[in-house]
């Protein structure tokens, strides 16, 4: 017999409701989904966010099996937007005020005789004017609706493990053992024992413990293990075995875990007493067309994003809790988790506030065995001080969990301080100003200090805009994080944000999109996720060069190309025009001095061929390319005093004649990315050449596709995958003014999420595909505006759960 059923296929739903659809002998209309599924599936931008507002019914029908008889039933959902209420058999038996937590219903004693059917109805309330978190006032983020994550039964013992909540230290291992099912029958036992989890390797003494009560204590000297760190997040399962009085087991759970310890104090943040940096971005869980509503890889994709492409040691999940199988892959990457209650800025009325605090209750008892979780977020992201609410949250988080910190996103200077970190969103940074506060100057608490939230809505940047904003964007972020490097009482920073996300008609640019991440929604890199890639070494990220321009003069007034950046986690960086070798550019040429590799401005792309070419003597050739660059800068009318003093002393040396200056300007600078330019760079590793950059004017444009699987597997559920649609020229360089259509097809046991037709954005698009319940050989086929093909191959299996 099965302990765990998974209930996610076969559902039948209907997006209109009314009371006697509870009822089971009701026929009626009802669409065929799976599970997880949203209400509406959304365009991706410019629609009205009242379309997935709506009271909703989920159906599903399943037997009693014979061998029940005698057990629990226990049905978790494990979330449903926003407001669910559980009817078996047409009784109603439970409700649930939280989108974004599970919940488990006791199905035993409403259940049909052996079997018989029953008929499982979930009522969901997705409206935006219910009286709970994060509801009451306006949301820059969109909420969704339905069922989006697992539905499962479990089949216990009357008497079974509720809870395990394992708490360790570096080496030390204490566990919070909760039964359920009544009184322990005596001479019942509890064994415990901890084993590696397949990658961590090493394996602890095992751990036994006896009793007859329904909270146990236990400890153990674990030693020796390997502790969880961000280089090694060594993972051990903690296996507990409820026995009878025969010595029977009539139970078991098993929690992964991993041996940490963690802690905050006014000098920053601290794993296993080792002082990190932490360096993240916040995280939306949606997604275009479906909002919430996507599987498990997909989840575990975008952690993947995270670590692997934006080099990240910590993720904000703003502003709620998310799924398990994203906070797992972070267990399993070392990427550190900063988890908070649902809420944006607005506080209600008590009965509000009263589903806060169970929220927290909630969240923590549900997540708090996550190695990556370092701290749980117990106040209403951005709201005002409110001692009376949050001295519940912060007492019962205490209370669920000692091991942890609390936190609370504010954007308050010296705002009352409840929790044991002040987490800060700091919007101080405008591009030419310091990039954060100083601590002192928004708080003066010796506790320990973390920006939450930087950059975001002060210079939103679309894939499509020109490419000086676009750098822009790159560099504010780079002004951000070395900032915070450089200030050792901050413990680290998280932006805003990781994806573009849809928002309310209140935010974004007015086509419901909010365009604050460092990737679009497809996931697809902005030139500012490169900044981020580069802090970590291509063991971590791969090799990684992007040049921040096409090198194109007609994208710059004045055809003056300027404020060029080399992004790059190399040693080094060669440039040649043509064959010319110009300069190697190394991390020293980067003005950013804390970052491990800081965006390095390309300020010399003459070289040495004002002395091979020109016959200027090589004493004055520095002079030279700096009067060319501020000329290039200000223009030849507006060239500041000082530099009108440099050409002067040139012309008394007579190392250059205005004519003269002339030419090689248009030679060097005017027409730097012209119809005849061809640049070259060279990225190297250890000596090695890692990666090569060529910019010259392209002659052809086609479609690259990329996805991050090409194995698509069922288990409990349908699985989905991205893929990546770029246009390219025949170097590989992105087209970011590309906006032409292509169209979707595919063959095989796969289908299409969203439109079949989609436009580029910035160059780049996206689409998904799902499974359909069969294994074998699938294909998308994009075809572009010139009729051209190209494919993505993919293998489909379905494994029996």
């Amino acid at each position: 017999m099965k302990n765990r059923i998974y209930l996610n296929n076969d559902w039948e739903f209907s997006d209109e409701f009314n009371e006697k659809m509870l009822s089971p002998k009701f026929k009626g209309k009802w669409e065929s989904v799976r599970i997880p599924h949203s209400v509406t599936e959304t365009p991706f931008n410019s629609f009205d966010e009242s379309i997935y507002q709506k009271i909703s019914l989920y159906r599903k029908s399943f037997k009693t099996e014979t061998e029940w008889a005698g057990k629990r039933i226990i049905l978790t959902v494990g979330a449903a937007a926003h407001m669910a209420e559980v009817y078996l058999n047409g009784e109603k038996l439970a409700e649930h005020k939280c989108g974004y937590t599970a919940f488990s219903v006791d199905l035993s004693d409403h259940l049909a005789p052996a079997g018989k059917t029953n008929i499982l109805a979930i009522k969901v309330d997705s409206r935006e004017s219910l009286d709970i978190p994060p509801f009451g006032f306006v949301i820059d983020y969109m909420t969704y609706g339905g069922i989006y994550r697992d539905v499962y039964l479990d089949i216990k013992n009357p008497v079974y493990i509720q809870d395990v909540f394992v708490k360790t230290s570096s080496n030390h291992l204490e566990s919070e053992i909760t039964l359920e099912g009544g009184d322990v029958p005596e001479g019942y036992t509890v064994e415990q024992k901890v084993v590696s989890a397949a990658s961590s390797g090493g394996e602890p003494s095992a751990c036994i413990t006896t009793a007859a009560a329904k909270k146990i204590l236990t400890a153990c000297d674990a030693s020796p293990v390997v502790a969880w760190t961000l280089e090694n997040p060594a993972l051990y399962n903690l296996v507990t075995v409820l026995k009878n009085e025969k010595g029977k087991a009539v139970d078991t759970k098993t929690v992964r875990f991993g041996f940490r310890d963690i802690r905050f104090d006014e000098t920053g943040f601290y794993l296993n007493n080792k002082k990190i940096k932490l360096r993240g971005l916040n995280r939306h869980q949606s997604y275009p067309y479906v909002g919430y509503a996507m599987p498990k890889n997909m989840q575990t994709d975008d952690a993947d994003i995270l670590k692997y492409e934006l080099g990240l040691n910590y993720v904000r999940t703003s502003h709620y809790p998310q799924s398990h199988a994203f906070i797992d892959r972070c267990d399993e990457l070392g990427l550190l988790v900063f988890t908070e209650i649902p809420g944006w800025q607005h506080i209600g009325g008590e009965k509000w506030q009263d589903q806060a605090v169970e929220n927290v209750r909630e969240m923590i008892l549900e997540y708090r065995n996550h190695p990556s979780i370092f701290m749980w977020g117990v106040r209403i992201n951005e709201s005002q001080d409110n001692d009376a609410l949050y001295t519940r949250t912060n007492e019962l988080a205490h209370k669920l969990d000692s091991t942890r910190p609390t936190g609370g996103v504010r954007f308050l200077q010296h705002s009352h301080l409840l929790e044991d970190v002040y987490t800060f969103n700091d919007f101080v940074h405008e591009g030419n100003n310091r990039g954060t506060r100083l601590k002192k100057k928004v708080t003066d608490t010796k506790k320990g200090y973390l920006i939450s939230e930087y950059n975001g809505h002060m210079y939103p940047t679309k894939t499509f805009d020109d490419e000086r904003h676009r750098t822009e964007h790159a560099i504010r972020h780079a002004n951000v994080l070395d900032s915070v490097a450089g200030d050792s009482d901050i413990a680290g920073s998280s932006g805003w944000c990781a994806f573009d996300y849809n928002t309310h008609k209140d935010f974004g640019s007015g086509d419901r999109i909010c365009y604050h991440g460092v990737m679009d929604m497809f996931r697809n890199p902005k030139l500012a996720a490169y900044v981020y890639g580069i802090q970590q070494d291509n063991s971590v990220t791969g090799d990684i060069l992007e040049i921040t321009s096409s090198m194109d003069i007609g994208e710059y007034p004045g055809g003056t190309i300027d404020g060029i950046w080399i992004l790059t986690n190399a040693d080094s960086v060669k440039l040649y025009t043509g064959n010319t070798f110009i300069r190697e550019y190394t991390s020293a040429d980067s003005p950013y001095k804390n970052l491990k590799k800081g965006p390095i401005p390309l300020f010399d792309v003459i070289g040495n061929r004002l002395v091979d070419e020109d016959g200027v003597k090589p004493s004055h050739s520095e002079a030279i390319k700096e009067l060319l660059r501020a000329a290039q800068k200000y223009g030849m009318e507006k060239i500041p005093f000082k530099y009108k003093l440099k050409f002067v002393k040139l012309l008394l040396c007579r190392a250059v004649t205005f004519k003269k200056l002339e030419k090689l300007y248009w030679k060097y600078m005017g027409s730097w990315g012209g119809s005849q330019s061809s640049h070259k760079f060279e990225a190297y590793k250890d000596g090695k050449i890692v990666k090569t950059v060529i910019k010259t004017p392209g002659k052809k444009t086609g479609i690259e596709l990329s996805t991050r699987r090409t194995e698509l597997v069922e288990e409990e559920t349908y699985d989905a995958v991205c893929v990546n649609i770029r246009a390219k020229d025949e170097h590989f360089n992105l087209q970011p003014y590309c906006q032409e259509a292509v169209s979707l097809s595919v063959k095989g046991p796969i289908a299409i999420i969203g439109p079949s037709v989609v436009s580029l954005k910035g160059g780049m698009a996206g689409t998904y595909v799902k499974t359909l319940g069969r294994a074998g050989k699938a294909q998308l086929v994009v075809t572009d505006w010139q009729g051209n093909e190209t494919y993505m191959n993919f293998t489909v299996k379905v494994k029996k759960i």
